[in-house]
């Protein structure tokens, strides 16, 4: 029986040298890296699905960090997807206000060290596996359920047999 492939990180910057050094930084945890160089591209690629935890750019010419992470929370088949939002912009206390209001499971100021982008990914990636896992088996208990919705018989149905 084949298996299904791993769920992916994200990666998207608009920058192929950020890229490049956050597919670099996070390529010791073996985890499936997938990238995007736009908003647009990042909605697409989560949108067909297979993604566990997205790892995006704040600030990008077309469609921002904010823009996608707003739109990624609006949408049932994308909320449950972590986001860790990166920005160059330098310590900006309404930028970071604005991250968690969106809901983003972190929020990261460039330049970010690879250990330390590394514990904060493996704990996100992490935990999104766990979460997706509880949710199928919830589902397939449901489905389960469903499938026997007859009512259990009333105690009086089926008398127990007497003793001899």
């Amino acid at each position: 029986m084949p298996t299904a492939a791993r769920p992916k990180i994200l990666v998207v910057d608009d920058r192929d040298d950020t890229l490049f050094a956050m597919e670099s930084a996070l390529a010791p945890l073996g985890y499936p890296v997938d990238r995007a160089s736009s908003g647009d591209d990042a909605l697409k690629a989560v949108l067909r699905g297979g993604v566990a935890l997205v790892l995006l750019d704040v600030l990008m010419p077309d469609v921002s960090g904010f823009e996608v992470a707003h739109y990624m929370a609006r949408l049932e088949q994308t909320q449950d997807i972590p986001i860790m939002l990166i920005t160059g912009a330098g310590q900006d206390s309404a930028l970071a206000l604005k991250a968690f209001e969106l809901g983003v499971a972190d929020y990261v100021v460039k330049p970010v060290e690879p250990w330390v982008m590394r514990t904060k990914v493996r704990y996100l990636y992490e935990t999104s596996l766990r979460l997706r896992a509880l949710r199928e088996r919830l589902r397939a208990y449901e489905n389960d359920g469903e499938e026997h919705s007859a009512p259990p018989p009333a105690v009086g149905d089926h008398p127990l047999p007497r003793p001899a």
